[in-house]
């Protein structure tokens, strides 16, 4: 059975993953430093991990893998849950893959690096919108899909068939 884990500090669409994982029946992690309200699903477990650079990343990058779903607006973490096999869902519904994370984190570096030269430079990207939580939901609903897809194929070739 698929899992899924989400990156949670800072992450906007923690009530519409725990309602997909519930329908499919899914075990999902929300992984943060605190600060979080426990779920009340017994499907659903809150993960604290301790403070500090990446520690959550590192949680998830460590037990995410072929078949499991997560979810993350952190493009370093998407591409080792790409590379351990997980499908990966942006808060925003964009799908992070084996053909676009390079992009991803070429894009990221670029955008890091501008930042960094020009100091004054106010705003950051558009606000979350309910398009983006709609297109997440329905990204997020096929990628759970897919998952399961896959936990049934790995469970038919460990049996043999």
């Amino acid at each position: 059975m698929a899992e899924l884990y989400i990156d949670a500090d800072a992450c906007p669409v923690k009530a519409e993953a725990e309602r997909v994982a519930v329908r499919h029946g899914a075990r999902m992690y929300l992984v943060s430093n605190g600060g979080i309200r426990p779920p009340a699903h017994p499907l659903v477990e809150s993960v604290f991990v301790p403070e500090g650079p990446d520690a959550a990343d590192k949680w998830i990058a460590d037990r995410a893998g072929t078949g499991d779903v997560v979810v993350t607006s952190d493009i370093p973490l998407a591409a080792k849950a790409v590379a351990a096999g997980a499908l990966v869902v942006k808060p925003n519904g964009e799908t992070l893959t084996t053909a676009n994370i390079g992009n991803a984190l070429a894009t990221r570096d670029l955008m890091a690096d501008l930042r960094s030269a020009d100091p004054f430079r106010q705003g950051g990207g558009r606000p979350f919108s309910r398009a983006d939580r709609s297109r997440f939901l329905d990204a997020l609903e096929r990628a759970m899909r897919k998952a399961a897809e896959a936990a049934r194929d790995a469970g038919q070739d460990e049996a043999g068939t």
